[in-house]
């Protein structure tokens, strides 16, 4: 692990945005897209452009012969931002180390479509793969942020909807907590350089659009019967101030006798994992986990990586 590095990368998180003042949610996205375009992305895949569920979505690809199984990706974005290019870092690493292609989506994102569009579209691209034939057992579901959320929210509509749940949940520095009630909503006020309660409050407003947060689709950490879910891992650093979603959902999934790996790393911000490839060691090792897992609960043992 690398001081420097950590050190590095929580300063340029907190650097001032360069560009004008971003006042639009067309200027957000853009300004969102340009930071995250900074991000490595493995060469050793290949991109191209499908339908899933109704919506866009970019099929990843390894070079080399695929190995079984599907890696359903949802991108962060706080729900009004981003897209399958913005998340491509992570995406395309999760497929370098485990040869599992990844299906990311290009989910319905507020204002213009608030609470539960996205969700519904995750949930309509589970059902296609579904439908198409492909065995539950083969599919992860995986997000980073507002995507964590998704991974886990999905798996819950998809037992409301009576559909089988997917092998295996990943979730990166999930949101699962929208009544921000977490102790680390305080605890790491000021150590977090990206987010505080003063400005995760009006994103989550954007997607809510009044609904209730204490919904176990907004807030399954806190009120989510986790009942039947696959084998979760939770990964997040210490860092932010959204540490105690990931641990009070790991609790909570040990209470209703789910399979659950909490990953917390020391020293990290919010989705570290796109740092991946040189820039911080921990986001390379956090992967490299996060790949043995996948790989693992989606039957590939003799492919997977030992743990780091």
């Amino acid at each position: 692990m690398s001081k420097q590095q950590r050190e590095a990368v929580d300063a340029a998180l907190r650097q001032p945005q360069q560009a004008p003042a971003m006042d639009s949610i067309d200027e957000r996205r853009k300004g969102f897209a340009a930071f995250m375009a900074t991000a490595a992305v493995p060469t050793t895949v290949r991109q191209k452009q499908t339908v899933l569920g109704g919506r866009p979505a970019v099929t990843v690809e390894p070079e080399a012969g695929a190995q079984p199984g599907t890696i359903l990706y949802f991108h962060g974005g706080a729900w009004a931002l981003g897209s399958p290019d913005t998340a491509m870092s992570i995406t395309a690493n999760l497929v370098a180390r485990t040869g599992v292609v990844a299906v990311s989506l290009d989910y319905r994102l507020a204002p213009e479509d608030p609470f539960p569009a996205g969700l519904d579209d995750c949930l309509a691209a589970y059902r296609e793969l579904l439908d198409s034939g492909t065995d539950p057992s083969t599919v992860a579901f995986a997000g980073d942020s507002a995507g964590g959320n998704f991974s886990i929210a999905a798996c819950l509509a998809a037992r409301a909807a009576g559909l089988p749940m997917p092998a295996a949940v990943v979730a990166f520095s999930p949101s699962l907590d929208m009544t921000l009630t977490g102790a680390s909503m305080d605890t790491k006020a000021g150590i977090d350089p990206m987010f505080n309660r003063e400005n995760l409050e009006p994103i989550m407003q954007t997607y809510l659009a009044g609904h209730d947060p204490r919904d176990e689709l907004l807030s399954p950490a806190v009120v989510g019967d986790l009942t039947g879910l696959p084998p979760v891992l939770l990964q997040v650093g210490t860092n932010e101030v959204l540490l105690d979603d990931a641990t009070r959902m790991a609790e909570r999934a040990r209470a209703a006798d789910v399979d659950v790996i909490l990953d917390v790393v020391a020293g990290v911000p919010h989705v570290f994992q796109m740092f991946a490839g040189g820039a911080l060691d921990e986001a390379d090792q956090a992967l490299d986990r996060a790949a043995s897992f996948l790989t693992q609960q989606l039957g590939n043992v003799t492919t997977a990586r030992p743990l780091a």
